[in-house]
């Protein structure tokens, strides 16, 4: 197993390889001290089947590195483990995309079986919370393939290259349309998706086969 460790405290981050390395004395451990070297290391380690995050780093606001970690590896499940454990802000570590949360107090038994869990393609939530915090959001809305079916065939067109990365100029280009329409299309993709960002769109269409959506025949 391949795992990546990202947290900006050299001293707990430490901490967390020792109890994964007695965990998964096999595992390949790697490290990172904030998201653009997280990114890094994902960029160059295909292999990683699963991230630890710590939320609250410098030059971090919110959930913004939550956000590109999820942007930069979408089929990476990814386990905050944090010192917060705010009831609202582990329902929103959640709705932004995490695979789970273990607060930075618990004992190293309670994190292995997090991660374990999470490798099996679970949900972890401390055990305070698992009667009492709701569902994800993401799961009381229609499943994505259902809302990309409302999309009209240029909307998926320009879906395709949202995910590709491309800026809302090279899609007018290559679409030969202008910038108007596009974000136009843009906002009714949002609107019809259910999110409220490009990143988000990435995130909830990841595991689509866009080859197939956009091969199927129109109307």
């Amino acid at each position: 197993m391949h795992l990546l460790i990202v947290d900006d405290h050299p001293l707990f981050r430490d901490a967390l390889a020792s109890a994964v390395g007695l965990a998964y004395p096999d595992a390949t451990r790697h490290e990172a001290d904030g998201i653009a070297s997280a990114c890094a290391v994902l960029a160059t380690q295909p292999a990683i089947e699963i991230i630890l995050l710590d939320l609250s780093m410098q030059g971090v606001t919110g959930f913004e590195g939550l956000l590109a970690i999820r942007a930069q590896a979408p089929r990476v499940p990814i386990l905050v483990v944090s010192g917060l454990e705010d009831p609202r802000i582990i329902r929103e570590a959640l709705d932004h995309g995490a695979a789970g949360f273990v607060p930075k107090a618990v004992d190293k038994a309670t994190l292995t079986r997090a991660i374990a869990d999470v490798l099996a393609g679970g949900l972890s939530v401390p055990a305070s919370l698992q009667n009492a915090t709701p569902a994800p959001s993401s799961a009381r809305k229609a499943p994505i393939a259902e809302r990309v079916a409302s999309l009209t065939p240029q909307q998926v067109r320009v879906l395709a290259m949202i995910r590709q990365g491309k800026l809302n100029k090279q899609i007018a280009h290559e679409l030969q349309v202008g910038d108007s329409t596009v974000k136009a299309h843009v906002s009714e993709i949002l609107r019809k998706l259910d999110v409220i960002s490009r990143t988000q769109i990435v995130i909830e269409t990841a595991f689509l086969d866009f080859d197939r959506i956009l091969a199927a025949p129109e109307g």
